[in-house]
Protein backbone atom coordinates (compact mmCIF):
# COMPACT_ATOMS: atom_id res chain seq x y z
CA UNK A 1 0.00 0.00 0.00
CA UNK A 2 1.17 3.53 -0.75
CA UNK A 3 3.11 5.60 1.75
CA UNK A 4 2.32 9.33 1.78
CA UNK A 5 4.83 11.31 3.83
CA UNK A 6 4.32 14.88 5.15
CA UNK A 7 7.47 16.94 4.62
CA UNK A 8 9.02 20.23 5.78
CA UNK A 9 8.67 22.20 2.54
CA UNK A 10 10.61 25.30 1.62
CA UNK A 11 8.26 27.51 -0.38
CA UNK A 12 8.03 31.06 -1.69
CA UNK A 13 5.77 33.54 0.03
CA UNK A 14 2.46 34.28 -1.66
CA UNK A 15 3.76 37.57 -3.08
CA UNK A 16 6.91 36.02 -4.58
CA UNK A 17 5.55 32.71 -5.90
CA UNK A 18 4.95 33.92 -9.45
CA UNK A 19 8.48 35.30 -9.63
CA UNK A 20 10.06 32.13 -8.21
CA UNK A 21 8.08 29.38 -9.95
CA UNK A 22 9.60 28.02 -13.15
CA UNK A 23 9.00 25.40 -15.78
CA UNK A 24 10.68 22.01 -15.09
CA UNK A 25 14.33 21.59 -15.98
CA UNK A 26 13.72 19.05 -18.75
CA UNK A 27 11.28 20.96 -20.97
CA UNK A 28 13.65 23.76 -21.94
CA UNK A 29 17.16 24.16 -23.30
CA UNK A 30 19.94 26.04 -21.51
CA UNK A 31 19.46 28.97 -23.90
CA UNK A 32 15.73 29.09 -23.16
CA UNK A 33 16.43 28.91 -19.42
CA UNK A 34 18.83 31.86 -19.69
CA UNK A 35 16.20 33.92 -21.46
CA UNK A 36 13.45 33.03 -18.98
CA UNK A 37 15.58 33.82 -15.94
CA UNK A 38 17.16 36.99 -17.29
CA UNK A 39 16.73 39.83 -14.81
CA UNK A 40 15.03 37.55 -12.26
CA UNK A 41 17.43 36.47 -9.52
CA UNK A 42 14.57 34.71 -7.68
CA UNK A 43 13.73 32.36 -10.54
CA UNK A 44 14.02 28.72 -9.51
CA UNK A 45 15.80 28.09 -12.80
CA UNK A 46 18.96 29.20 -10.99
CA UNK A 47 18.62 26.03 -8.87
CA UNK A 48 17.47 23.48 -11.46
CA UNK A 49 19.41 24.92 -14.42
CA UNK A 50 22.45 26.39 -12.61
CA UNK A 51 24.55 26.39 -15.79
CA UNK A 52 22.73 29.64 -16.69
CA UNK A 53 24.88 31.35 -14.05
CA UNK A 54 28.13 30.13 -15.62
CA UNK A 55 29.92 31.22 -18.79
CA UNK A 56 28.36 30.36 -22.13
CA UNK A 57 29.46 26.97 -23.34
CA UNK A 58 29.93 25.47 -19.87
CA UNK A 59 29.18 21.76 -20.04
CA UNK A 60 26.02 20.97 -18.06
CA UNK A 61 27.88 18.13 -16.32
CA UNK A 62 30.83 20.27 -15.24
CA UNK A 63 31.63 20.15 -11.51
CA UNK A 64 30.92 23.87 -11.33
CA UNK A 65 27.32 23.33 -12.42
CA UNK A 66 26.52 21.05 -9.49
CA UNK A 67 28.35 23.31 -7.01
CA UNK A 68 26.49 26.35 -8.33
CA UNK A 69 23.14 24.56 -8.03
CA UNK A 70 23.88 23.67 -4.41
CA UNK A 71 24.93 27.24 -3.62
CA UNK A 72 21.81 28.64 -5.30
CA UNK A 73 19.58 26.22 -3.37
CA UNK A 74 21.12 27.36 -0.08
CA UNK A 75 20.49 30.97 -1.08
CA UNK A 76 16.88 30.09 -1.93
CA UNK A 77 16.31 28.54 1.50
CA UNK A 78 17.86 31.56 3.26
CA UNK A 79 16.09 34.20 1.15
CA UNK A 80 13.60 36.62 2.69
CA UNK A 81 11.03 35.57 0.08
CA UNK A 82 10.84 31.93 1.23
CA UNK A 83 9.49 30.23 4.34
CA UNK A 84 9.93 26.75 5.82
CA UNK A 85 6.78 24.89 6.84
CA UNK A 86 6.55 22.21 9.50
CA UNK A 87 5.94 18.72 8.04
CA UNK A 88 2.82 19.18 5.91
CA UNK A 89 0.82 17.97 2.93
CA UNK A 90 -0.72 20.16 0.25
CA UNK A 91 -3.33 20.30 -2.48
CA UNK A 92 -2.11 21.64 -5.83
CA UNK A 93 -4.52 22.69 -8.57
CA UNK A 94 -3.58 23.63 -12.14
CA UNK A 95 -6.15 25.31 -14.38
CA UNK A 96 -5.55 25.53 -18.12
CA UNK A 97 -8.07 26.70 -20.73
CA UNK A 98 -10.86 26.51 -18.17
CA UNK A 99 -10.06 22.91 -17.20
CA UNK A 100 -8.59 22.02 -13.79
CA UNK A 101 -6.66 19.08 -12.44
CA UNK A 102 -6.11 18.78 -8.72
CA UNK A 103 -3.66 16.58 -6.86
CA UNK A 104 -2.03 15.94 -3.51
CA UNK A 105 1.47 17.34 -3.07
CA UNK A 106 3.48 15.30 -0.60
CA UNK A 107 6.42 12.96 -0.44
CA UNK A 108 6.36 9.29 -1.45
CA UNK A 109 8.72 6.54 -0.36
CA UNK A 110 11.82 5.35 -2.19
CA UNK A 111 10.93 1.92 -0.80
CA UNK A 112 7.61 2.04 -2.69
CA UNK A 113 9.48 2.86 -5.89
CA UNK A 114 12.00 0.09 -5.33
CA UNK A 115 9.28 -2.47 -4.45
CA UNK A 116 6.94 -1.61 -7.35
CA UNK A 117 4.16 -0.02 -5.35
CA UNK A 118 5.07 2.92 -7.61
CA UNK A 119 4.88 1.41 -11.09
CA UNK A 120 6.95 2.58 -14.05
CA UNK A 121 6.30 2.53 -17.78
CA UNK A 122 9.47 4.09 -19.20
CA UNK A 123 13.10 3.05 -19.38
CA UNK A 124 15.55 5.50 -17.85
CA UNK A 125 18.88 6.55 -19.34
CA UNK A 126 21.97 6.14 -17.14
CA UNK A 127 23.43 9.53 -18.11
CA UNK A 128 20.25 11.36 -17.06
CA UNK A 129 20.07 9.29 -13.87
CA UNK A 130 23.67 10.24 -13.06
CA UNK A 131 22.96 13.94 -13.61
CA UNK A 132 19.83 14.11 -11.43
CA UNK A 133 21.38 11.92 -8.71
CA UNK A 134 24.38 14.21 -8.44
CA UNK A 135 22.17 17.32 -8.20
CA UNK A 136 20.22 15.68 -5.34
CA UNK A 137 23.38 14.67 -3.49
CA UNK A 138 25.10 18.04 -3.93
CA UNK A 139 22.01 20.05 -2.96
CA UNK A 140 20.86 17.68 -0.21
CA UNK A 141 17.36 18.30 -1.53
CA UNK A 142 14.80 17.09 -4.02
CA UNK A 143 14.23 20.30 -5.92
CA UNK A 144 11.40 19.22 -8.23
CA UNK A 145 8.40 16.92 -7.80
CA UNK A 146 7.45 14.01 -10.01
CA UNK A 147 3.92 13.48 -11.31
CA UNK A 148 2.17 10.31 -10.17
CA UNK A 149 -1.37 9.08 -10.66
CA UNK A 150 -3.72 6.69 -8.89
CA UNK A 151 -7.18 5.25 -9.44
CA UNK A 152 -9.77 7.72 -8.16
CA UNK A 153 -10.64 7.36 -4.45
CA UNK A 154 -13.71 9.25 -3.11
CA UNK A 155 -12.24 9.59 0.39
CA UNK A 156 -9.14 11.35 -1.00
CA UNK A 157 -11.29 13.60 -3.17
CA UNK A 158 -13.33 14.63 -0.11
CA UNK A 159 -10.20 15.58 1.85
CA UNK A 160 -8.96 17.66 -1.07
CA UNK A 161 -12.31 19.44 -1.28
CA UNK A 162 -12.18 20.27 2.42
CA UNK A 163 -8.64 21.60 2.02
CA UNK A 164 -9.65 23.84 -0.86
CA UNK A 165 -12.32 25.43 1.32
CA UNK A 166 -9.51 27.16 3.23
CA UNK A 167 -7.49 30.16 2.06
CA UNK A 168 -4.76 29.21 -0.44
CA UNK A 169 -1.10 29.62 0.40
CA UNK A 170 -0.27 30.53 -3.19
CA UNK A 171 -2.30 31.50 -6.24
CA UNK A 172 -0.98 33.00 -9.46
CA UNK A 173 -1.23 32.79 -13.23
CA UNK A 174 2.00 31.83 -14.99
CA UNK A 175 3.14 33.42 -18.26
CA UNK A 176 1.62 30.51 -20.20
CA UNK A 177 -1.81 31.40 -18.69
CA UNK A 178 -1.93 28.32 -16.46
CA UNK A 179 -3.25 29.14 -12.99
CA UNK A 180 -1.43 27.49 -10.07
CA UNK A 181 -3.02 27.30 -6.61
CA UNK A 182 -1.68 25.58 -3.48
CA UNK A 183 -3.52 24.89 -0.22
CA UNK A 184 -2.25 23.35 3.01
CA UNK A 185 -4.08 20.19 4.10
CA UNK A 186 -5.60 20.64 7.59
CA UNK A 187 -6.14 16.93 8.30
CA UNK A 188 -2.78 15.39 7.41
CA UNK A 189 -3.38 12.11 9.25
CA UNK A 190 -6.64 11.45 7.40
CA UNK A 191 -4.92 11.88 4.05
CA UNK A 192 -1.98 9.65 5.00
CA UNK A 193 -4.48 7.02 6.13
CA UNK A 194 -6.49 7.29 2.89
CA UNK A 195 -3.41 6.70 0.75
CA UNK A 196 -2.48 3.68 2.86
CA UNK A 197 -5.44 1.97 1.16
CA UNK A 198 -4.20 2.78 -2.37
CA UNK A 199 -2.55 -0.38 -3.76
CA UNK A 200 -0.54 1.18 -6.60
CA UNK A 201 0.75 4.52 -7.79
CA UNK A 202 1.79 5.08 -11.39
CA UNK A 203 4.56 7.32 -12.72
CA UNK A 204 3.05 9.79 -15.16
CA UNK A 205 6.04 12.10 -15.57
CA UNK A 206 9.46 12.10 -13.92
CA UNK A 207 10.94 8.62 -14.27
CA UNK A 208 14.51 9.92 -14.06
CA UNK A 209 13.78 11.93 -10.92
CA UNK A 210 12.25 8.83 -9.29
CA UNK A 211 15.26 6.71 -10.14
CA UNK A 212 17.67 9.44 -9.05
CA UNK A 213 15.91 9.72 -5.68
CA UNK A 214 16.29 5.96 -5.21
CA UNK A 215 19.97 6.04 -6.12
CA UNK A 216 20.65 9.03 -3.87
CA UNK A 217 18.98 7.34 -0.89
CA UNK A 218 21.05 4.24 -1.52
CA UNK A 219 24.28 6.27 -1.80
CA UNK A 220 23.49 7.97 1.51
CA UNK A 221 22.52 4.74 3.26
CA UNK A 222 19.20 6.35 4.17
CA UNK A 223 16.73 4.47 6.35
CA UNK A 224 12.96 4.90 6.63
CA UNK A 225 13.58 7.42 9.43
CA UNK A 226 15.56 9.71 7.10
CA UNK A 227 14.02 12.40 4.89
CA UNK A 228 16.31 11.27 2.05
CA UNK A 229 14.18 8.11 1.83
CA UNK A 230 11.24 10.17 0.55
CA UNK A 231 10.87 12.35 -2.53
CA UNK A 232 8.23 14.91 -3.55
CA UNK A 233 5.38 14.08 -5.89
CA UNK A 234 2.06 15.49 -6.99
CA UNK A 235 -0.45 12.63 -7.01
CA UNK A 236 -3.40 13.14 -9.36
CA UNK A 237 -6.50 10.96 -9.61
CA UNK A 238 -6.63 9.41 -13.08
CA UNK A 239 -9.92 11.10 -13.87
CA UNK A 240 -8.21 14.50 -13.71
CA UNK A 241 -5.26 13.79 -15.98
CA UNK A 242 -5.03 14.91 -19.58
CA UNK A 243 -2.65 13.15 -21.95
CA UNK A 244 -1.75 14.83 -25.23
CA UNK A 245 -0.17 13.20 -28.24
CA UNK A 246 3.60 12.90 -28.47
CA UNK A 247 4.37 13.45 -32.13
CA UNK A 248 7.32 12.45 -34.31
CA UNK A 249 9.46 14.07 -36.99
CA UNK A 250 11.88 12.29 -39.29
CA UNK A 251 14.79 14.70 -39.35
CA UNK A 252 16.80 13.01 -42.06
CA UNK A 253 16.49 9.92 -44.20
CA UNK A 254 18.01 8.34 -47.27
CA UNK A 255 14.48 8.52 -48.71
CA UNK A 256 12.72 11.66 -49.89
CA UNK A 257 9.22 12.52 -48.71
CA UNK A 258 7.81 11.22 -52.00
CA UNK A 259 9.74 7.97 -51.65
CA UNK A 260 8.49 7.53 -48.09
CA UNK A 261 4.91 8.08 -49.25
CA UNK A 262 5.35 5.56 -52.05
CA UNK A 263 6.71 2.99 -49.60
CA UNK A 264 3.77 3.59 -47.28
CA UNK A 265 1.30 3.03 -50.12
CA UNK A 266 2.92 -0.33 -50.86
CA UNK A 267 2.64 -1.59 -47.28
CA UNK A 268 -0.24 0.20 -45.55
CA UNK A 269 -3.69 1.68 -46.09
CA UNK A 270 -3.36 5.40 -46.73
CA UNK A 271 -5.97 8.15 -46.97
CA UNK A 272 -5.07 11.31 -48.87
CA UNK A 273 -6.23 14.73 -47.62
CA UNK A 274 -6.64 13.50 -44.04
CA UNK A 275 -7.01 15.80 -41.01
CA UNK A 276 -3.82 16.78 -39.19
CA UNK A 277 -5.04 15.15 -35.98
CA UNK A 278 -5.99 11.46 -36.19
CA UNK A 279 -9.65 10.85 -35.43
CA UNK A 280 -9.16 7.69 -33.37
CA UNK A 281 -6.68 5.19 -32.03
CA UNK A 282 -5.10 3.01 -34.71
CA UNK A 283 -4.60 5.96 -37.03
CA UNK A 284 -1.73 8.41 -37.55
CA UNK A 285 -1.45 11.41 -39.84
CA UNK A 286 1.65 11.83 -42.00
CA UNK A 287 2.68 15.28 -43.26
CA UNK A 288 4.64 15.06 -46.50
CA UNK A 289 4.89 17.13 -49.67
CA UNK A 290 2.70 19.85 -48.16
CA UNK A 291 -0.27 17.60 -47.36
CA UNK A 292 -1.60 15.47 -44.53
CA UNK A 293 -2.17 11.77 -45.26
CA UNK A 294 -3.96 9.32 -42.97
CA UNK A 295 -2.35 5.94 -42.26
CA UNK A 296 -4.23 2.99 -40.76
CA UNK A 297 -1.93 1.01 -38.49
CA UNK A 298 -2.40 -2.77 -38.68
CA UNK A 299 -2.70 -4.67 -35.40
CA UNK A 300 0.57 -5.75 -33.85
CA UNK A 301 1.89 -9.22 -34.57
CA UNK A 302 3.41 -9.17 -31.08
CA UNK A 303 1.75 -10.13 -27.80
CA UNK A 304 2.48 -7.60 -25.06
CA UNK A 305 0.26 -4.78 -23.77
CA UNK A 306 2.91 -2.28 -24.88
CA UNK A 307 2.94 -3.73 -28.40
CA UNK A 308 -0.72 -2.75 -28.85
CA UNK A 309 0.03 0.96 -28.38
CA UNK A 310 -0.10 3.16 -31.48
CA UNK A 311 3.48 4.28 -30.87
CA UNK A 312 4.61 0.63 -30.89
CA UNK A 313 2.54 -0.23 -33.96
CA UNK A 314 4.02 2.79 -35.75
CA UNK A 315 7.47 1.37 -35.07
CA UNK A 316 6.56 -2.15 -36.14
CA UNK A 317 4.78 -1.22 -39.38
CA UNK A 318 6.38 2.08 -40.44
CA UNK A 319 9.59 3.14 -38.70
CA UNK A 320 11.31 -0.26 -38.82
CA UNK A 321 10.41 -1.65 -42.28
CA UNK A 322 10.30 1.63 -44.22
CA UNK A 323 12.93 3.79 -42.53
CA UNK A 324 15.12 1.24 -40.75
CA UNK A 325 14.61 2.94 -37.38
CA UNK A 326 14.69 0.11 -34.85
CA UNK A 327 15.72 2.05 -31.73
CA UNK A 328 13.90 5.40 -31.61
CA UNK A 329 15.37 6.08 -28.18
CA UNK A 330 18.84 6.49 -29.71
CA UNK A 331 18.39 6.93 -33.47
CA UNK A 332 19.31 10.53 -34.40
CA UNK A 333 17.02 10.46 -37.41
CA UNK A 334 13.86 10.72 -35.32
CA UNK A 335 12.75 13.62 -33.15
CA UNK A 336 9.82 14.10 -30.78
CA UNK A 337 7.43 17.05 -30.49
CA UNK A 338 5.07 17.46 -27.52
CA UNK A 339 1.41 17.72 -28.41
CA UNK A 340 1.08 21.10 -26.66
CA UNK A 341 2.88 22.63 -29.66
CA UNK A 342 0.13 21.52 -32.00
CA UNK A 343 0.32 20.23 -35.56
CA UNK A 344 1.50 23.59 -36.90
CA UNK A 345 4.90 22.89 -35.35
CA UNK A 346 5.05 19.66 -37.34
CA UNK A 347 4.18 21.41 -40.58
CA UNK A 348 6.75 24.13 -39.91
CA UNK A 349 9.49 21.56 -39.28
CA UNK A 350 8.88 19.97 -42.67
CA UNK A 351 8.20 23.20 -44.59
CA UNK A 352 11.35 24.80 -43.18
CA UNK A 353 13.49 21.83 -44.17
CA UNK A 354 14.23 20.73 -40.61
CA UNK A 355 12.42 17.42 -41.18
CA UNK A 356 11.58 15.21 -44.15
CA UNK A 357 8.16 14.14 -42.90
CA UNK A 358 6.18 14.54 -39.66
CA UNK A 359 3.81 12.16 -37.89
CA UNK A 360 0.83 13.28 -35.81
CA UNK A 361 -0.20 10.65 -33.23
CA UNK A 362 -3.45 9.88 -31.43
CA UNK A 363 -2.89 10.30 -27.67
CA UNK A 364 -2.09 7.28 -25.53
CA UNK A 365 -4.89 6.75 -23.00
CA UNK A 366 -4.48 6.54 -19.24
CA UNK A 367 -5.99 3.04 -19.42
CA UNK A 368 -3.20 1.98 -21.78
CA UNK A 369 -0.58 3.43 -19.44
CA UNK A 370 -2.04 1.50 -16.51
CA UNK A 371 -2.26 -1.75 -18.51
CA UNK A 372 1.40 -1.54 -19.50
CA UNK A 373 2.52 -0.60 -15.98
CA UNK A 374 0.45 -3.32 -14.32
CA UNK A 375 1.99 -5.88 -16.69
CA UNK A 376 5.48 -4.78 -15.62
CA UNK A 377 6.25 -3.67 -19.18
CA UNK A 378 7.76 -0.53 -20.67
CA UNK A 379 6.30 1.79 -23.27
CA UNK A 380 8.25 2.91 -26.32
CA UNK A 381 10.05 6.22 -25.71
CA UNK A 382 7.99 9.40 -25.76
CA UNK A 383 4.60 7.70 -25.57
CA UNK A 384 2.83 10.27 -23.36
CA UNK A 385 2.84 14.05 -23.00
CA UNK A 386 1.07 15.36 -19.91
CA UNK A 387 -0.20 18.92 -19.85
CA UNK A 388 -0.28 21.25 -17.99
CA UNK A 389 3.17 20.87 -16.49
CA UNK A 390 3.93 21.27 -12.80
CA UNK A 391 5.81 24.42 -11.80
CA UNK A 392 9.11 23.98 -9.98
CA UNK A 393 10.10 25.91 -6.88
CA UNK A 394 6.68 25.99 -5.20
CA UNK A 395 7.42 23.28 -2.61
CA UNK A 396 11.00 22.06 -2.23
CA UNK A 397 12.08 19.06 -0.14
CA UNK A 398 15.38 19.53 1.75
CA UNK A 399 16.84 16.68 3.76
Amino acid sequence: MAILHPFPAVRPTASSAAEVASVPYDVISVAEARDLAEGNSASFLHVIRPEIDLPLGTDEHDDAVYATGARNLRAFVAADYTVVDPPSLYVYRLTMDGRSQTGVFGCVAVADYDNDVILKHEKTRPDKEDDRTRHILEQRAHAEPVMLTYKDVPAIAAIMEDSMATAPLVSFVAPDNVEHTVWSVPDVEALVSAFADVPSLYVADGHHRCKAASRAADDLGATAADEASYFPAVLFPMGDLRILSYNRVIKNSDKSASEILAAVRERLSIIDHAPARPASAGQVSLYADGKWHGILLPPSTRDGAADRLDVARLGEHFLEPILGITDPRRDPRIGFVGGIRGTTALEDAVDNGDAVVAISMYPTSIEELVAVSDAGLLMPPKSTWFEPKLRSGLLVHPF
